[in-house]
């Protein structure tokens, strides 16, 4: 296994549990210090789907890096998905940095360290990928 396919797996993963967490948050479960800043223990009904929202690209964002490196078959281009995962990496390098200076202690510590390490994976496979 190419270390390509290695971070693409790990971020896969680390996106797996944020994706299990987000999907706690948008069903109400009292985990809301570990998002948004810690604003909401429950996070309100009406910012619900915003949360809905944010699963559905986090499993976007699982398709893609496991696409990217060659783990599950293309649905775009090579060239298009390296560009995909690019947005990602950038996305949660700057989620990572939201989340270090959060107001929330439970998120600078569970959060920040995921986002951190998924970054760093999309990163990897976006510029390795061949």
């Amino acid at each position: 296994m190419s270390y390509v396919e290695i971070a693409s797996l790990v971020g896969a993963i680390l996106l797996g549990i944020i994706f299990v967490l987000t999907i706690c948050l948008a069903l109400g479960l009292p985990l809301g210090e570990l998002s948004m800043g810690g604003k909401y223990k429950i996070i309100p009904p009406k910012m619900r789907m915003a949360v809905w929202v944010m699963a559905v690209i986090q499993i976007m964002a699982l398709l893609i890096i496991l696409q990217t490196s060659g783990i599950v078959p293309l649905l775009f281009s090579l060239k298009i998905t390296r560009v995909i995962c690019f947005v990602f990496a950038g996305y949660l390098s700057l989620n990572s940095i939201m989340n270090f200076f959060s107001h929330s202690k439970k998120e600078k510590l569970v959060m920040t360290p995921l986002a951190v390490i998924a970054a760093i994976c999309f990163w990897i496979v976006a510029f390795a990928a061949a």
